[in-house]
């Protein structure tokens, strides 16, 4: 994400058109901050560019999730576009991004489409871990997703948001390679749904296990925040997830692995 707060920045995207790629908070962050710069700089647009269609959970929970500051960034994304300092282009998958000659750029995508010249991209569309420097240890990770096998299934986005990742420690961080482990968002791959309070709990676990209190690191303890949003983000190409108060809707429970109450099993 651009710092608007650095003059330099700021005067490289003032009244100029931006194309911000992706769906997720940091997507919301760069549409909320670009509108800002709209108010102030005559000519600034967005262009807001979404693999998926717009539903009633593409901006997130709102005053229903339980952080509140993410909640906020979704609604303040939703004003942007709804004021008009951002345009919304759905079902777009890019193909290529050529350049006019002129020097500005235009995206294409695999249906034909060509979206109008913009000055500049913001692609904030995930992350993937780099995981060269361990080339020579024994780990098992998951084909898709890049994250450790036990844990893959647990935060699939597909079915996952980060309120409904049940909580996690050193049993499904471990790999093959005697006490290694991955943690932090590097431990989620490729899945958008981390929480730095998950990350904590993970390191904790770990900790214990290293010092030698197993009981301590198997006994996993945490509640997550409800993101206000039924399920996760939905297949690659599917419509967004259910929009009822069923499914993964519920308030969030404290849950313990290694001794779980099957009550709480349910849902997703």
């Amino acid at each position: 994400m651009p710092d608007l707060d650095d003059p330099a920045v700021r005067a490289r995207y003032a009244g100029r058109r931006t194309a911000v790629i992706g769906s997720g908070a940091s997507a919301f962050t760069a549409l909320a901050q670009l509108a800002g710069l709209a108010g102030e700089a005559p000519g600034t647009h967005t262009t807001w560019i979404l693999r998926r269609g717009i539903s009633g959970s593409t901006f997130g929970g709102g005053a229903a999730d339980q952080l509140p500051a993410r909640g906020a960034l979704g609604l303040a994304a939703k004003a942007a576009v709804d004021a008009g300092h951002a345009d919304a282009v759905t079902g777009f998958r890019t193909t290529a991004v050529e350049r006019t000659d002129d020097g500005r750029l235009v995206l294409a995508a695999e249906d034909g489409r060509r979206l109008e010249p913009v000055d500049e991209i913001i692609a904030l569309t995930g992350f993937r871990p780099d995981l060269s420097f361990l080339a020579e240890l024994r780990l098992g990770l998951d084909e898709r997703l890049q994250a450790p096998v036990a844990l893959a299934p647990l935060i699939d986005p597909n079915v996952h948001s980060c309120g409904t990742v049940y909580p996690h420690g050193v049993n499904e961080l471990s790999h093959p390679e005697q006490d290694v482990y991955l943690a932090g968002m590097k431990s989620y791959g490729r899945a958008p749904t981390f929480l730095a309070m998950t990350g904590y709990e993970q390191v904790r676990s770990i900790t214990a296990a290293l010092a030698g209190d197993r009981a301590a690191a198997e006994r996993v303890e945490l509640t997550l925040p409800e993101t206000g949003v039924c399920g996760g983000a939905g297949l690659f190409d599917g419509p967004a997830g259910p929009e009822t108060a069923e499914g993964c809707c519920g308030a969030p429970a404290t849950l313990q692995i290694g001794a779980p109450d099957s009550s709480s099993q349910g849902g997703c």
